[in-house]
């Protein structure tokens, strides 16, 4: 055997799956057809950022990792919810969920997704069992009941036990396994980018509700010495673009508009990126010898912070699962056991991630004015209100 495991996809999961397992003591190939953009400011770069949950921080603790990432790591205590979905853009109801309410920790920790290749790829190299190649791809998939050959873009294959399929929304080792997936398009698309600000963030997560999807302000360290937030501002996909257009002074005075102007003034400090929004799931999420995680398996909106740590989870599983006894890996009994653990709570949460969207697209004035009392109702109820931050990090899963 080749190796004990390949990962098709070097983005931010497929490389923490390279680590996780590679950490983990098992041999570990992972490719992707290009090579991760590992500066900020680089033409190409993921402007988005990735919140790690409790349960997620204990994953990358494990694997070595969270050491790497705790510098650079904004905390997230407080998660503030903002209904603004009145006649004017302005805050009618604000509530404040804390972290210490059900927990001595942060409910997590905001980092940028650009120093996460950054930090994945320098732990890789220290990990000798692991190969990184950038720039191929795989490209074509047969598996038989003790292994899986793969064979990759630059005209050879390799053999391994378990083919982890973590190459996207577009999967193409998903496509080779014959597993089909639902998608839902909402019609939106998100912009991203970080901000400074006069007001300092106080480890405040802040999502703002008006109509077209949530406006998200997610801490960040300090730029240039002022106070810095990441932003994922969700709208309708004609409207994304054409603020994405805009010079910055007006992109600058609509994006103030659409903050309530929480923060004082918002100054753009990167480049605007956008993608379109949608919800998608695997009606499985294995086959002989392979295993989807990530998007190859599961698509959400960036509400609630749950995209990569459901991803993370996915990976948690599978790595308790593999146990210590390599000859296992990647078995039918394993993927079954990995299927049945996994796919009931994902489905769960993408029905309720596009619930929440849906709620936060509305424009007709009365279903805003219900939302906003569904928000109230919650937040009155301590017993429910802790149910949902415990749900939130994914403490269940």
């Amino acid at each position: 055997m080749d190796y004990d495991i390949i990962v098709s996809g070097g983005g931010v999961a497929g490389l923490t799956a390279a680590a996780v397992f590679g950490s983990a003591g098992f041999t570990v190939l992972c490719v992707d057809p290009h090579a991760p953009v590992t500066e900020r400011d680089a033409q190409g770069s993921d402007l988005r950022t990735t919140a790690f949950l409790q349960p997620a921080q204990a994953l990358l603790e494990r694997a070595g990792l969270w050491s790497r990432y705790a510098p650079y790591a904004a905390e997230l205590q407080v998660m503030r919810i903002v209904d603004a979905g009145g006649e004017m853009p302005e805050p009618r109801i604000i509530k404040e969920f804390n972290a210490s309410d059900i927990s001595d920790k942060p409910f997590g920790w905001n980092l940028p997704n650009w120093l996460l290749r950054r930090e994945l790829l320098a732990h890789l190299q220290s990990l000798e069992n692991v190969s990184f190649r950038p720039g191929i791809g795989t490209i074509s998939l047969f598996t038989r009941e003790g292994e899986a050959r793969v064979g990759l873009s630059d005209g050879s294959k390799a053999r391994c036990r378990l083919v982890i399929a973590a190459d996207g929304r577009n999967s193409m080792m998903r496509e080779a396994a014959g597993i089909h997936v639902k998608t839902t398009r909402y019609g939106q698309k998100a912009l991203a980018f970080a901000v400074t600000h006069r007001v300092p963030h106080g480890n405040v997560s802040t999502e703002i509700h008006r109509s077209g999807g949530p406006f998200t302000l997610v801490p960040l360290p300090d730029h240039e010495g002022k106070p810095s937030s990441a932003v994922v501002w969700m709208e309708e996909g004609a409207e994304v673009t054409r603020l994405a257009d805009l010079p910055e002074a007006e992109f600058e005075a609509a994006m103030n508009a659409r903050s309530c102007h929480l923060f004082g003034p918002l100054k753009l400090a990167t480049r605007r990126s956008q993608w379109p929004i949608i919800s998608q799931i695997a009606d499985v999420m294995y086959a002989e010898r392979v295993a989807l995680v990530a998007e190859a398996a599961h698509v959400v909106p960036p509400i609630g912070a749950q995209g990569l740590n459901m991803s993370l989870g996915d990976m948690r599983v599978l790595l308790d699962l593999a146990g210590d006894t390599p000859e296992r890996l990647g078995d039918a009994p394993m993927l079954e056991a990995y299927n049945r653990r996994r796919h009931f709570e994902v489905r769960a949460r993408v029905a309720g991630i596009d619930l929440l969207n849906r709620a936060s697209m509305l424009h007709a004035q009365p279903l805003r004015d219900a939302r906003a009392m569904g928000l109230r109702a919650i937040y009155a109820l301590a017993p429910v209100r802790k149910t949902i931050m415990q749900l939130g990090l994914g403490a269940k899963g």
